[in-house]
This record gives structure tokens, C-alpha cells and sequence, in this order.
């Protein structure tokens, strides 16, 4: 246990130890991967407290964009530079294989920071109003300022990519930032927080907290001295986060759950389509919001299909995340593997078919990870369970169709519309996606995009959206700053208007 790394919280530019510690396990093995403080409701406080205090400073705030940007820049390079040592704490604290730590967690995480840098050069805080023309009378300006104190909730399965969709906007527009980690996923955040220490970040400008969401998230969602919260995780959590954002009426990002409908045209290149649709469900082990997890497919074709995704599912490798040869890992969580496995009992209560679900790894090493093998239902209607509700992990529902409008109207017969996917070629493809109620719709691809495209949802996928290239306005509040540039009222134009009473006589 000597060797084993630990984690303080990071608040106000301090490590900050708690009274008590935690353990985060490996999901492929059950083994410690570090120990963590334990965030309670004190140290959100403590938090939100030197966030507040930072902004009213105004060290960060009264820094240029580009000086902001360059800030951002050097934390990029500090994870850069530890980028196989954050790999390796992403597989060991959710299963990410490593392929996917490198490229997503880590790479995209890191990119991100550099697209906001390079959205903060490109910023204009201030910028004349084009609908009011400057006079020698009047003159009338928009600036966009920063909100304040602003706080972030990220969940399990992308938590260095989806804090830095929240971060990175949040700083670069020059607010400060209280960032809550899932309890699971803490180690790659809280290297993010050394990385700013690095970068030489004005103390209290980024905080990054631990704690259970019961108590530490929902305390920032409804702390006062937050203006605004910015949260990924389940519908469910999410309308919690809404509720409790509302009473001091804060603004909210929400990017929320997902039943992504994927849809397979009668003229669709079948080789591109089932390994896009395995892809679709499979990242991550389907742990991804925007999961293409409900594939829609021509009645005619719905034999040939299944028995050509069942046959490319036999070559996934499933197996140590660790190994670069590894195709899939392990679920983020023993808790996850529960959820899945129950998700996959009801379908098959339901009356749903297992047309396919693969092999674990075996042996002592793998003995208490938390391991969901890919698996395919078919015999599948949109009313059941296990097509509406979000299962977040690799198991796909595939759902025959007779015409092109019933595929629109079963892939939007959902209470979610954060992404889908439509393959064919391109004009009759396209024209479905227009068609489809979802915030991002792939054609002949998936899970491409980012961080240069808006993401969100419809419905009750979320509220807003985050990235981009407007990503910033969502961290700004707008001041119009209507100047007269004399006292002569009379030259204004105001008609019927009337001076204030001190000029009245």
C-alpha cells in the first residue's frame, strides 16, 4: 500500500487533506489504483468561498483573452507531458482501454484546452451593437462579461474531456470555476489541477473537489455564490441538479441521457454500416451518452444484418484494458456491471431475443472486475424497457421497420434526442437526419466532431449546449452600455419621450 499513490482535493491554489480517505479501484481488476480525500458539503464551501474571492479580485477576470488563452495553452502542455501517466490512470480508475485513453480521455482532453486557448484569442468581449449606428450623439455597446463563479459536476465515463467542455469555455471568458469529479474518477481531474497549478493559474481560479453528488454535488447546485452550473450525467440527476439551480435561479448547462436511434438505409454500404453501427455502441463499452444504441434496420434485411454484426462482434477483443491489443474493457464499476446485467434480464423478460453477447475474460487476475461482454437483442419493439431507457453500456437493441417513415417515427418516439445516426447514401441519408430530434446526427459516420461542433440535446437530453465555436457566449452574461455623448436632449430624437424630471423646469 506504501506505493500506492494519494489525492488531496485542490481549493484556493492549496492541497487540502480531508478526515477521511477513500479507495479508487481498478474495474478490470479490483485492485487499489490510489487513495483520495473524501470532499464533504465544507469543502464545496471552501471551494465556492476562494472562487468568489478570486473573482472579486479580479486578477483572472481583468487578464486579456490572449493572456488567458496562453494560461490555457501551458496546462495543455503540462498534461501533454504526463500524457502516458494520465493514460494510465484512466484505465485504472474507469477501464478505458488504453487505445481510448490515448486517444479520447487524453488526447481529445488536452485538445480541448488548446480550442478554448484559441477560442479566447479569437473572444470579443466588446464589440459596438450593429442594429444602433454610432452617431455623434450615441453611442451603443455590448460587452460580454464573465459570469462569476461557476461550477461543473462531470461523470464517470469522459471525466477529463467533459470537465475541460466546462472549464475551458468557463476560464477562457474569465470566470472562476469549482469542478466536482465523480467519485469513481477523480485522478485524472485532480492531475488536471496540478496542471493549473503548473501553468500558473491565479490561486481560487480553478478548485476541483470531491465528494458524493448526494451531497457535495447537490450543495453546489444550489449554493448561492454559484451563478452557474454546468452538469453531464443522467436525466434523472439532472433534473435534480434543475430543481435545486432553480431556487436562486443560476444558469444551467445540462447534457444529459441518450437513446440514440441508429439507422440503417435499404442503400446503405452494409460494410461501412455494421462496423460504424458496432462502433456506435460499442466505444468505451457503450459508456457513452450519444451511444448509437437502438439500430433500426429494413424489415427485408433484418436476417442478413443481425448475422453480419454478430459475426464482426466475434472479432472484438474483450480483455485487459492495459493491453494495446484490447478492443473493449471492463464496465467503469461493479455497480455498473449490476445495472447492465439487470437492463439485459429485462429485455430478455421482456420477450427480446440474445442473438448474440461474447466471452469475459477469465483467470484470478480478472476474477472481480466488473465485466459486460457485447451483446445484441433482436425480436425488439420501441415500447419495451430496454428500448427506452438508457442502459449505458454495450448492449444494442436492433428493431426492424417496413418504410422509411416508420424508422423516423420509431427513432424519434423517445423521451430523448441527444444523437442519432442515419446510413445510406448521401441525399436520401441527409434527408432523414433532417427529419431525426436529435441535437448531433451523424451520416455514414459516429461519435465525430468534437470539440468543433455544438453538443446537446433535445427533449430530455439537456438544456444548452457546450463546445463549439459559441462555446464562450454560454459562459457570458451580455451588458448593453448605451452611451450619450453629450447633455443636449433635444438633438436625440426622443419624440414624445420625456427628459428626466431634472430637466423638466
Amino acid at each position: 500500500m506504501s506505493n500506492t499513490p494519494h489525492y488531496d482535493m485542490f481549493i484556493n491554489g492549496q492541497w487540502i487533506e480531508a478526515s477521511e480517505q477513500y479507495e479508487v479501484r481498478s474495474p478490470a481488476t479490483g485492485n487499489v489504483t490510489a487513495t483520495v480525500a473524501f470532499g464533504e458539503v465544507r469543502h464545496a464551501d471552501a471551494a465556492v468561498a476562494a472562487a468568489k474571492a478570486a473573482h472579486e479580485e479580479g486578477t483572472w477576470r481583468r487578464m486579456t483573452p490572449e493572456q488567458r488563452g496562453d494560461v490555457l495553452d501551458r496546462m495543455a502542455d503540462s498534461m501533454e507531458a504526463k500524457a502516458s501517466e494520465l493514460a494510465r490512470l484512466a484505465t485504472g480508475e474507469n477501464g478505458v482501454t488504453v487505445r481510448i485513453a490515448n486517444a479520447f480521455h487524453i488526447g481529445l482532453g488536452t485538445a480541448n484546452l488548446r480550442f478554448f486557448a484559441n477560442l479566447a484569442r479569437a473572444f470579443q468581449p466588446e464589440e459596438p451593437n450593429p442594429l444602433v449606428p454610432e452617431t455623434e450623439d450615441v453611442r451603443a455597446v455590448l460587452r460580454r462579461e464573465p459570469i462569476g463563479v461557476c461550477a461543473g459536476i462531470v461523470p464517470f465515463n469522459f471525466p477529463l474531456v467533459l470537465a475541460g467542455w466546462k472549464v475551458g469555455p468557463a476560464l477562457a471568458a474569465g470566470n472562476t470555476f469549482v469542478l466536482k469529479c465523480d467519485e469513481n474518477t477523480p485522478l485524472t481531474l485532480l492531475e488536471l489541477a496540478k496542471s493549473a497549478e503548473d501553468a500558473g493559474l491565479p490561486p481560487g481560479v480553478l478548485n476541483v473537489i470531491t465528494g458524493p453528488g448526494e451531497t457535495v454535488g447537490a450543495h453546489l447546485s444550489s449554493h448561492p455564490d454559484v451563478r452557474k452550473i454546468a452538469f453531464t450525467g443522467s436525466t434523472a440527476v439532472g433534473k435534480l441538479v434543475h430543481k435545486a439551480a432553480s431556487d436562486n435561479l443560476k444558469r444551467v448547462t445540462l447534457e444529459l441521457g441518450g437513446k440514440g436511434p441508429n439507422v440503417i438505409l435499404d442503400d446503405a454500404n452494409l460494410d461501412m454500416a455494421i462496423d460504424g453501427s458496432l462502433y456506435a455502441f460499442l466505444m468505451f463499452a457503450g459508456q457513452v451518452c450519444e451511444s448509437g444504441t437502438r439500430l433500426l434496420v429494413p424489415a427485408e434485411r433484418h436476417d442478413e444484418i443481425v448475422e453480419r454484426l454478430v459475426s464482426r462482434a466475434k472479432d472484438i477483443r474483450i480483455g485487459d484494458p492495459n493491453d494495446p491489443a484490447s478492443d473493449m474493457g471492463p464496465v467503469a464499476s461493479l455497480d455498473q456491471l449490476k445495472r447492465v446485467t439487470d437492463y439485459i434480464e429485462i429485455g430478455l423478460r421482456e420477450g427480446a431475443n440474445l442473438a448474440y453477447q461474447g466471452t469475459v475474460p477469465g483467470g484470478p487476475d480478472f476474477a472481480n472486475g466488473a465485466w459486460v461482454a457485447p451483446t445484441i437483442l433482436t425480436g425488439v419493439n420501441n415500447r419495451m424497457r430496454i428500448a427506452r431507457e438508457e442502459v449505458f453500456g454495450p448492449v444494442l437493441v436492433v428493431i426492424p421497420y417496413n418504410t422509411v417513415e416508420e424508422a423516423i417515427e420509431i427513432a424519434n418516439d423517445s423521451d430523448y434526442g441527444l444523437a442519432a445516426g442515419v446510413w445510406g447514401s448521401p441525399e436520401r441519408a441527409l434527408d432523414v437526419a433532417n427529419q431525426l430530434e436529435a441535437g448531433t446526427v451523424w451520416v455514414n459516420d459516429w461519435h465525430a466532431g468534437f470539440p468543433l461542433n455544438p453538443f446537446g440535446g433535445y427533449k430530455q437530453s439537456g438544456i444548452g449546449r457546450e463546445v463549439g465555436p459559441n462555446a464562450l457566449a454560454e459562459y457570458t452574461q451580455v451588458k448593453t452600455v448605451h452611451q450619450a455623448k453629450d447633455n443636449d436632449w433635444t438633438k436625440r430624437g426622443f419624440g414624445l419621450v420625456l427628459p428626466p424630471p431634472a430637466l423638466l423646469g
